[in-house]
């Protein structure tokens, strides 16, 4: 087994959870089949499962000796997504569409497929659903986190977009005035190249929804290199806190496309896989002419969780080594 094949299947199974991506063999040091877990999600879950219980499918994928120079097969279906007939093969057909479509070669792929999956199959659940306005789905949703959970994600959908953006700098929000607040203290990922395309991630630690908004307004409003970015893609989660530092219960969380069609749910999503909390994440892309496509994704959760890693917010062995970084 490569150094890359290791390296990608600890991060899968710390990313998405022990046993998402395990050997057919007893020895994983020489296995080169191994079944792959896509992550269960509630939409689908309610839409294919009988029971409505939280299931997956699960895929058997081979990996040649040559990986990532030559690209995974997807031998078939392990098991089929909440034991409904057609949902496997549903599930295998788009995975392997998603599959071709992510793969470059001497680069790993396997958390690009199974991040592009997700989005795919989300999208195609939720047009299966009733049609409904912004404002019942906004509804339904903050109807459903009654219990003092404010799941919200202010996504700009401009349909279609992995190019040139927005008018007003995005990612805007209230709160403390400039005036009163000291800058905040942000750490940098790695500023990675793709395509001519920029990234950078920007990471610091936030104790309230306000804090959070503050962060972004007064980044924007200080610093015009970032304001000039054609998207800046926000993510925050918090945890309320009361007397003593007792938790209250409450949680917050939010997400901002800025223009950059689903990249704001993708980066909260990363959030919510890691755990991770009191943190507002703002990545900055300057568009750089060449489109992108679903690697943008990838991309934008990379510089992401390395700068998580950086500001000290996850633990080293939760860090995706994505090693088409060091190729680029």
């Amino acid at each position: 087994m490569s150094d890359d094949l290791l390296d990608e299947v600890e991060a899968i199974n710390s990313i998405y959870g022990p046993g998402s991506l395990t050997p057919t063999t007893p020895d994983a040091s020489s296995a080169h089949e191994y079944i792959l877990k896509l992550p269960a999600d509630e939409a689908s879950s309610s839409l294919n499962s009988p029971t409505g219980s939280s299931t997956s499918s699960s895929l058997r994928i081979h990996f040649p000796d040559s990986y990532p120079s030559c690209a995974p097969i997807v031998v078939g279906t392990h098991h089929s997504s909440g034991g409904v007939k057609g949902a496997g093969a549903k599930d295998l057909e788009l995975f392997r569409t998603v599959l071709g479509d992510v793969f470059q070669k001497s680069c790993v792929c396997l958390f690009d497929a199974v991040e592009e999956f997700t989005r795919r199959k989300t999208e195609a659940l939720e047009e299966r659903e009733e049609p409904s306005s912004e404002e019942g789905g906004a509804s339904a949703a903050l109807a459903a986190s009654a219990a003092a959970t404010e799941e919200t994600c202010s996504a700009v959908t401009a349909k279609g977009s992995d190019a040139p953006g927005r008018e007003d700098g995005g990612g805007g929000g209230d709160g403390l005035s400039m005036a009163e607040m000291d800058p905040p203290d942000w750490t940098l990922s790695e500023v990675l190249v793709e395509n001519k395309s920029t990234f950078v991630a920007r990471v610091a630690r936030v104790s309230s929804p306000e804090e959070a908004k503050s962060y972004i307004a007064y980044l924007l409003a200080t610093d015009k290199k970032t304001r000039g970015a054609t998207h800046n893609i926000t993510a925050w989660r918090i945890r309320a806190e009361g007397p003593a530092g007792a938790g209250t219960g409450l949680q917050f969380q939010d997400c901002d496309d800025d223009g950059e069609t689903a990249a704001g749910g993708r980066l909260l999503h990363l959030l919510q896989v890691m755990d991770v909390w009191g943190v507002v994440v703002v990545v900055s892309r300057w568009f750089g002419g060449v489109k992108l496509g679903p690697r943008r994704f990838a991309v934008i959760n990379g510089v992401a969780r390395d700068g998580l890693v950086r500001a000290g917010v996850v633990r080293e062995k939760e860090e995706v080594r994505d090693k088409g970084k060091k190729r680029r």
